[in-house]
């Protein structure tokens, strides 16, 4: 784990953003997707995509772990791959994709506490405000909700109760990801966990939802695509890094970018209606945002700038 010194916090909280902001999309390319498969082929086809876009890492990162450390890692891999996103993606299936995203607002706060609770870290005052800040952004996006779009799905308690439940299996992907990271590469860790979890995948998908179509449309297939490359493997890859660079529980209110991204999308392009206090939400959510950043960036610069103590 660098130290704080050797730390660069800007670009990881950059990467996480950026991570944030793309997993945003992942909901919107799901819908495409599940109109013309299940959710095992949906997930399925995402992660095998990921892992197209992971191989080529491969040929520098391999893996030093012991055996604890390998059955850590697939234990990780386990959570954070079939069981969280088939739990999700069920969820969006019976939800729709504004919804869907608004539910990921709960993050940051389980993060915070979870960090705090369980890796020991310490979240300033200003942490714990800029928390409560975001995570009432996404508060005033959910009341802003008005309607299901032209796909006439409407949102249901099943649904968001289901994304928020993988929500917290992705709280211990999370934590366990980055004790991990404590010792060896995140490339190497994301690239190998991902590989296991859809080593997984390819053999509890065909026998709960049988085997994936293939003759599915174009859109189908760069929705599958997109989410592989952009939603997971370079969001997987960001955001590991990102963690090596910051705290968790600082790095969550980063999360709530996705509510943000995944509502403008479903507005934009699936005809769902926020009002004018979804928008307030969405501003609130950026400014917590920048304010966790700043102030963090600078109180790391304070510390490498401080005299070594003797």
């Amino acid at each position: 784990m660098p130290s704080l010194r050797s730390q660069n916090r800007p670009l990881g909280f950059a990467a996480c953003a950026i991570a944030s902001m793309l997993w945003g999309c992942g909901f919107f390319f799901g819908k495409i997707a599940l109109r013309e498969m299940n959710v095992g082929a949906m997930v399925l086809y995402r992660f095998l995509f990921a892992c197209i876009g992971l191989l080529p890492l491969l040929v520098r990162h391999k893996p030093q772990l012991n055996g604890r450390e390998w059955r850590q890692l697939a234990l990780c891999a386990a959570m954070g791959v079939p069981l969280q996103f088939l739990i999700q993606f069920r969820g969006l299936s019976l939800t729709t994709v504004s919804h869907a995203s608004l539910m990921v607002g709960t993050m940051p706060v389980m993060l915070a506490l979870g960090a705090t609770l369980f890796a020991r870290e310490r979240l300033s005052a200003l942490g714990w405000v800029s928390l409560a800040g975001s995570t009432a952004g996404a508060v005033l996006i959910v009341l802003g909700k008005a309607s299901a779009g032209r796909s006439g799905q409407a949102p249901t308690l099943a649904g968001d109760l289901l994304v928020v439940l993988s929500l917290m299996i992705c709280l211990v992907w999370v934590l366990m990801n980055k004790s991990l990271m404590q010792r060896h590469s995140s490339v190497s860790i994301t690239v190998w966990g991902t590989l296991l979890g859809t080593a997984m995948l390819a053999v509890i998908v065909p026998v709960l939802y049988g085997w994936p179509p293939v003759h599915i449309s174009a859109g189908a297939w760069g929705a599958s695509v997109g989410a592989g490359l952009l939603c997971t493997g370079a969001t997987t890859l960001l955001w590991n890094w990102g963690l090596t660079q910051v705290p968790a529980s600082q790095a969550g209110v980063l999360l709530n970018m996705e509510p943000l991204i995944g509502s403008l999308l479903g507005v934009a392009l699936l005809g769902e209606r926020l009002e004018a206090t979804a928008f307030a939400g969405g501003l609130l959510i950026v400014l917590a945002a920048v304010v966790l950043t700043v102030s963090s960036s600078r109180a790391a610069k304070a510390v490498a700038e401080a005299p070594e103590s003797q």
